[in-house]
């Protein structure tokens, strides 16, 4: 007999139209048949509603940015430009999208390891924010301001000496690619400063997709006493201090939603304790996962439905090739389901048990393992939520020249 596996909590707010699930008032079916399959569809109104909810949970003085790595669709990332304070990206590529897609450029700021001498350029032409990584990237872009004849506007990313508990992918607390250990930084920043460059601030980032409240606010507790403990080794104070992200969405059976409004409590209690030195300064914190990831769906139709040694599996025309992560292939330590859906019979109960496939031949492209759904036939769609941030931009659509999917951004 074949053992059920649990799929994860499909996020709050979808609704059913005739019994089809339906996104931005438009029933999949519809989407598919006039769209193609396979299809990213992302909802305007689910990043109204979750930027409106983070405002309102989080103090009146932060910053909210959004990393744009987690979805660079265009006409979402223009809407995102709408909504958010600042486009934080991590590639001259990603600049060029943020602005055309009408992003300031002073509230653009730019990290990541790397950085070639062309994208350092382009980020001191155009007048970003650079998060220095390393002293060695500091002098080569301080020597690129001088051949420009243009100041700077660098910041230090700091690889802090702790990380976020119970994060999905540490990063601080330890040996790592980003960001300068902690000894290194006062000396950069001094070095920033003689050179009459403009240093912006600091940007501490300690971990990602966390669910855990707790967590999340002992992190922000201790980035702000770094933060503030850096500035009294410098003597300076910095214009601004990026606090980092980490907030989780729910994938997996268990899973269940990041409380930010108890993370705003805190962290409006921290405002109000700040050292001398941060008083003046400006804090900001960036999301990506956590804006769009819950907005999107993707949608798949089903192109056969076959039997093996008693197990059933639906093949779809979609696959890992699109979402990556969904197949357990990003990371995941233990593979494990995806919230999942037959679209056109979202208010069926589910009937049988079944693999859902895509259309590559490897046996690492599953969608769903051994799911719980309604008796599906060929011709159906299948739904795939959580898949707003890392699915299109984090997946290898060229795998077997398949192809990228199609994107939509409806209301």
């Amino acid at each position: 007999m074949i053992k059920t596996k649990p799929t994860g909590p499909i996020p709050p707010g979808y609704e059913a139209i005739d019994g089809e699930l339906a996104i931005g008032g438009q029933k999949a079916t519809q989407l598919v048949s006039e769209n193609g399959s396979p299809l990213f569809v992302y909802s305007s109104g689910k990043l109204d509603v979750r930027m409106m909810q983070l405002r309102t949970a989080m103090p009146d003085a932060l910053d909210l940015h959004y990393a744009m790595k987690a979805n660079p669709f265009q006409p979402l990332l223009r809407h995102m430009v709408d909504l958010a304070d600042g486009i934080d990206i991590a590639s001259g590529g990603e600049l060029r999208m943020a602005l055309a897609a009408g992003a300031a450029p002073e509230h653009i700021s730019f990290a990541g390891p790397g950085k070639r001498d062309e994208e350092l350029e382009q980020a001191i032409e155009t007048g970003v924010t650079i998060n220095i990584e390393s002293p060695s990237e500091c002098e080569r872009a301080l020597k690129i301001g001088a051949v420009l004849d243009k100041k700077p506007r660098l910041a230090i990313r700091v690889n802090p000496d702790f990380d976020l508990k119970g994060s999905g992918m540490k990063m601080g607390g330890g040996a790592k690619p980003f960001g300068m250990d902690i000894e290194l930084v006062a000396p950069t920043v001094k070095r920033i400063l003689s050179s009459g460059a403009d240093w912006r601030g600091f940007h501490i980032f300690a971990g990602s997709q966390a669910l855990s409240a707790d967590a999340i606010i002992e992190t922000q507790a201790q980035t702000l006493e770094l933060a503030g403990r850096l500035s009294t080794i410098i003597g300076k104070a910095p214009s601004h201090v990026n606090l980092g992200g980490g907030f989780g969405i729910p994938y997996f059976p268990g899973d269940e939603q990041l409380d930010i409004v108890e993370v705003g409590k805190a962290l409006a209690e921290q405002f109000g304790h700040l050292p001398d030195i941060l008083s003046s300064t400006q804090f900001a914190i960036e999301l990506g996962r956590y804006l769009v990831g819950e907005a999107g769906v993707y949608l798949t139709r089903i192109i056969d439905r076959k039997e093996s040694q008693g197990q059933t599996f639906l093949v779809t025309d979609g696959g890992l090739h699109h979402q990556l992560a969904a197949s357990g292939n990003f990371g995941t330590v233990v593979r494990r389901n995806y919230p999942a859906a037959i679209a056109n019979r979202f208010e069926e109960e589910p009937s049988e048990t079944v693999s859902i496939v895509g259309c590559l031949c490897t046996p690492l492209d599953r969608l769903s393992d051994n799911a719980a759904m309604p008796e599906a036939r060929v011709g159906d769609i299948v739904a795939i939520f959580c898949a707003g941030a890392y699915g299109a931009t984090a997946s290898p659509a060229n795998f077997l020249g398949q192809g990228p999917a199609r994107e939509l951004l409806v209301d």
